[in-house]
């Protein structure tokens, strides 16, 4: 009776201290309840509580957990009807309360979110909903994160995943943003042909200033010359009389046969005249160019005084006295 007794309670005990080794895993804490009151939280590990005496109350996840927000219906401040949905991401950081301070932790966490975005969102009109999600996000985690406190977690992150405008607002966006675009479109064309009119302003006024310091320039150096050539000609015109009043009779020469070259080039030059006629005497007087200088002289003498001519023959037709 002995042994089979002892080999018993032997049985016993180590199922008994089996039973009070409770093996925490990391990312976990378990509340220890004496007697269904809480006593304390068990930390990962192994941790060593009596059973019968103590149990494990609730096993509390204590690592950041991702909570999805499922599609809501709301109304604007411009009575639009949109829908949205969101995720919501918080850590436990109080075992205990989150335990024993809220029933269902998820749910009530859902609920909390989801009345606080139909107030945030339904405060805005439909334009700001759109743009300003930061906003919308920034404000749900203010409101979320002090109202959750004393259920011992903390709301790390919202966030706003979509926002659906009913179809006939998407389509009058659509229109909007197309007027938009076309509005500024038109400016941007009106402000390059402003410009551009304005450059080709400038570029035929600075043409006009060039043109007229060209004619300017031009007229100061056609002055110029006519007064050289008039200077030119006054000289020639001095030095030729200066011949003659000495008795240089190639000066008359030289003048004449000047002359008479350039009503020649323009009758050749001109674009109407194919043959050129000549009279008699204009081609005696060319012949007799050579002769001019000589008539002179002689007509002038050696001496420059004048020689009377000998009486002319009298030919055969003339009248007989």
């Amino acid at each position: 009776m002995g042994v089979p007794l002892l080999l018993l309670v032997l049985l016993v005990t180590i199922i008994y201290l089996f039973a009070s080794i409770k093996i925490v895993r990391q990312g976990y804490h378990y509340t220890i309840e004496y007697f269904g009151r809480f006593t304390t939280t068990a930390q990962p590990g192994f941790n060593f509580y009596p059973a019968f005496l103590y149990r494990v109350g609730r096993k509390v996840n204590m690592m950041e957990q991702v909570l999805d927000i499922p599609g809501q219906e709301i109304i604007t401040k411009d009575n639009a009807m949109i829908s949205t949905d969101g995720v919501v991401f918080f850590q436990v950081l109080d075992a205990a309360k989150a335990a024993y301070e809220v029933n269902d932790l998820y749910n009530a966490i859902l609920n909390l979110v989801t009345t606080n975005l139909r107030t945030v969102m339904g405060s805005m009109d439909l334009d700001e909903t759109l743009s300003k999600r930061d906003e919308i996000n920034a404000r749900l985690l203010t409101v979320i994160d002090d109202a959750t406190t004393p259920w011992g977690i903390k709301i790390t992150r919202v966030e706003i995943k979509d926002i659906r405008p009913p179809q006939d607002i998407v389509n009058a966006m659509a229109r909007q943003m197309k007027a938009e675009r076309e509005k500024r479109a038109n400016i941007l064309d009106a402000e390059g042909a402003r410009a551009s009119e304005i450059l080709r302003s400038e570029g035929e006024k600075q043409g006009q200033i060039l043109q007229a310091e060209g004619r300017k320039e031009s007229a100061f150096l056609d002055a110029e010359a006519r007064e050289r050539e008039a200077e030119a000609e006054a000289k020639a015109t001095q030095m030729v009389s200066e011949a003659i009043a000495s008795g240089n009779a190639q000066a008359i020469n030289y003048f004449v046969a000047q002359d008479y070259v350039k009503a020649v080039e323009k009758f050749a030059t001109s674009p109407n005249a194919k043959t050129i006629l000549f009279p008699v005497e204009a081609t005696q007087l060319i012949g007799s160019l050579g002769g001019i200088g000589a008539l002179a002289k002689e007509a002038l003498g050696e001496d420059g005084h004048a020689i009377t001519p000998p009486p002319r023959r009298k030919g055969p037709f003339d009248n007989q006295d």
